[in-house]
């Protein structure tokens, strides 16, 4: 493997870890301001802020690693994306700092004001959909470099099928993947108010979720023909996310076995989102920018690889301690207060 290849990597799981913590905080967000709207708020509210608590400081962690390693590993990519990403980026820090206000409003006791609960469950929404972007711009169509100039084809970006169907799916799978979590917590909490109402969301968000998988699917089909290609010479990995995806729903639907259950939802994501990043190599931006184009010095790839590994090797224990300290804590999840 080259340091190319092994620098992106690193960079796709950085990515993927904030996919499913940062899921779990905005499909938390929107069910929390869903709940509240329809007077059902009760029963999912102490789930919801339970797991929020400990966590909601962390979420945003992954995300900066790989935004620093992408403009570490490869400099070029500040050139091509920075236009690009300006607005949605703009977009999206605004919402995030939406985000934090609310928690900061929260701890303080104003965080039952409709006000501020809308915020909170829309940008839990819009997060993703903005974010989204980054991987939509990637497939090519919305960028022309004219010279020394890069031009961002906002219009082009707007009445793109392939661009809204990527928004759809971000949005489904944040609000499937939350539910199918949650729900797993408000089992173990013995909540059993809260899991029904959770596996209800959960339930009813699976059919969205693979019905929109296919049209993106379809989509890229006629937006790049050559990732597609690739795609389908790496069809297995879809076809045991697909498994996955069953599997997960059976257990939720027989309400058997929610941890398997959410680790089968983990795997459903992981291949899938693996199988479409190795089938976009060796393209970051297509077609103008690979991953072995301009890439940065062996000497620095060598070290932000280290960096990296050594920053996940010290993340995910921290992540894990979160887990079992807090969240998983026989007396926290019960709502029980230590001595």
């Amino acid at each position: 493997m080259s340091l190319e290849e092994l620098g992106i990597g690193i960079l796709w799981l950085f990515l993927f870890g904030y996919l499913i913590v940062a899921s779990i905080d905005f499909g938390a967000g929107f069910y929390s301001f869903y709940s509240h709207l329809t007077g059902q708020r009760q029963q999912v509210r102490t789930i919801i802020e339970r797991y929020l608590s400990p966590v909601w400081e962390v979420t945003n962690v992954f995300l900066v690693f790989f935004f620093v390693g992408l403009v570490g590993f490869f400099p070029d990519t500040a050139y091509y994306y920075g236009t690009a990403l300006l607005v949605p980026g703009s977009v999206a820090i605004v919402l995030l700092a939406v985000r934090g206000s609310y928690y900061a409003f929260n701890s303080y006791g104003f965080g039952s004001k409709s006000l501020y609960m809308f915020l909170y469950g829309a940008s839990g929404l819009l997060i993703p959909a903005s974010l989204s972007t980054v991987l939509t711009i990637s497939e090519g169509g919305f960028i022309s470099e004219d010279g020394n100039r890069v031009r961002f084809l906002f219009a082009d970006l707007l009445t793109s099928p392939y661009a809204w169907s990527v928004v759809l799916l971000s949005i489904v799978s944040v609000l499937y993947i939350s539910a199918m979590f949650l729900s797993y917590y408000a089992s173990k909490a013995g909540d059993t108010a809260a899991f029904e109402q959770l596996r209800r969301y959960a339930l009813a968000w699976m059919l969205p979720t693979i019905l929109s998988s296919f049209l993106v699917f379809y989509a890229i089909r006629g937006h790049n023909s050559e990732h597609y290609e690739g795609m389908l010479s790496l069809w297995w990995m879809f076809a045991l996310s697909t498994l996955c995806y069953i599997g997960a729903g059976w257990l939720m639907w027989k309400r058997k076995k929610l941890g398997l259950s959410f680790m089968l939802v983990l795997l459903q994501f992981g291949f899938a989102f693996f199988g479409y990043g190795a089938s976009h190599l060796p393209y970051l931006l297509y077609p103008y920018l690979k991953i072995t184009d301009h890439f940065t010095s062996p000497a620095m790839a060598s070290a932000l690889i280290i960096a990296f590994v050594l920053g996940f090797v010290l993340l995910v224990p921290s992540l894990y301690l979160l887990m079992r300290l807090f969240l998983f804590d026989a007396k926290y999840v019960q709502g029980k207060l230590k001595k």
